[in-house]
């Protein structure tokens, strides 16, 4: 597992997440200053300086439903709101997303211009903000900084770890299922055509040689697929061609997306569900959790008049009853807890993590994660 995947997982999630909301926004005739409003401020509390410097830090990943928390408090970072269903759907869509781009990257290594290609599209959504551009090229500098040393072997790593964390997701989407690279299944179809990764070669060609270095053979296979020469290698600077499509905004046509729970994705949860006992983390995310739910800050409710509610179905009716058809298990309930002055609801907080808490000697640093990516939330 690296310890250097949080960074991406975080931004191209976010990236997925800020063209599903522009698209839904767009869609539903927000007006633009207010739908402006919505993007920007999602965007500043997501480039947050001080966040971002503990994101940047080496750690694993957290589990799903803790980055799922932070989702959903950065969701909400705005005056737009979401129910429980288009929340749900929101996050289908933006994981199952990245996990085909992760997929169907050449190299491992490309899964850092993915990461740019969003990176590019969210600085066009603040193009006029010059504040927050600042911030978007100040997270550049960092991911070039940490990526661009490292070796094929790491980014495999990275790639590994990414796919480990959505291997038991298999939620269809339509997109993917009109254009024919999802199965029904929920699984995704690779392609047997197309480039092949800068630096290789079309297969087909077997040379052999002497002992001397010499060729002495040539032997030819099929390949099996149609195959073309390698595209040139995109650009790994702020700036430049990245070659890719992948990571770029599908949301750009209108037209309207759906997600399905596959059977194998039912199946998952309730294994999921199985196996929920406790683990040896389980104090230090709830520990990371109440700070997070106590300290960010989320537009007051009590603002009615600006605040306005989005909704990722095509009617009310069709979001309620995806709500009430969604396994318990796949969902993740919006909990909204006031801790940051409420000293009844921390001490309760504190009693739940004390339940947690192992009999024996505890090291000193057993709990020095707690000013990592979720505790960080709290000074936003």
């Amino acid at each position: 597992m690296s310890s250097r995947t949080l960074p991406l997982l975080f931004i191209n999630l976010g990236g997925e997440m800020l063209y599903i909301l522009d698209q839904r926004l767009r869609a539903q005739n927000i007006p633009a200053a207010k739908a402006q409003t919505v993007m920007n401020d999602i965007i500043v509390t997501m480039f947050n300086k001080k966040f971002l410097e503990e994101l940047f830090k080496l750690q694993e990943l957290y589990s799903k439903k803790a980055l799922r928390t932070v989702f959903d408090r950065l969701a909400h970072a705005s005056i737009m709101r979401l129910n429980q269903a288009s929340m749900d759907k929101l996050y289908d869509l933006m994981t199952m997303a990245f996990k085909y781009q992760v997929l169907l990257c050449p190299r491992p290594k490309d899964i850092l211009l993915v990461s740019f290609n969003h990176m590019d599209a969210i600085k066009d959504f603040v193009k006029d903000t010059p504040s927050i551009l600042r911030q978007v090229d100040d997270t550049y500098r960092q991911l070039i900084k940490m990526y661009t040393p490292l070796s094929n072997g790491e980014f495999q790593l990275i790639r590994q770890t990414l796919l480990i964390f959505f291997q038991d997701m298999h939620i269809r989407v339509s997109i993917f299922l009109k254009d024919k690279v999802q199965n029904s299944n929920g699984r995704f179809v690779l392609p047997i055509s197309g480039p092949v990764p800068h630096g290789t070669q079309i297969p087909g060609l077997i040379r052999m040689f002497s002992c001397t270095g010499e060729e002495s053979k040539r032997l030819q296979f099929n390949n099996g697929g149609n195959y073309t020469a390698p595209l040139r290698e995109g650009s790994f600077e702020i700036f430049g061609d990245r070659v890719t499509k992948l990571g770029t905004n599908m949301y750009s046509v209108s037209r309207p997306v759906e997600t399905h729970m596959s059977g194998t994705s039912k199946n998952s949860a309730q294994h999921t569900k199985v196996n929920a006992a406790p683990n040896p983390l389980a104090k230090e995310e709830l520990n990371l959790l109440a700070r997070l739910m106590g300290g960010l800050e989320v537009q007051k409710q009590g603002n009615a008049d600006s605040g306005f509610r989005v909704n990722l179905f095509a009617t009310d009716e069709e979001e309620e009853e995806a709500l009430i058809s969604r396994p318990d298990e796949l969902s993740y309930g919006v909990i909204n807890i006031q801790a940051t002055k409420d000293q009844q609801a921390s001490a309760e907080l504190a009693k739940i993590m004390g339940e947690f808490t192992e009999s024996g000697d505890q090291s000193p640093g057993a709990s020095s994660k707690g000013d990592d990516l979720l505790a960080m939330m709290d000074g936003l």
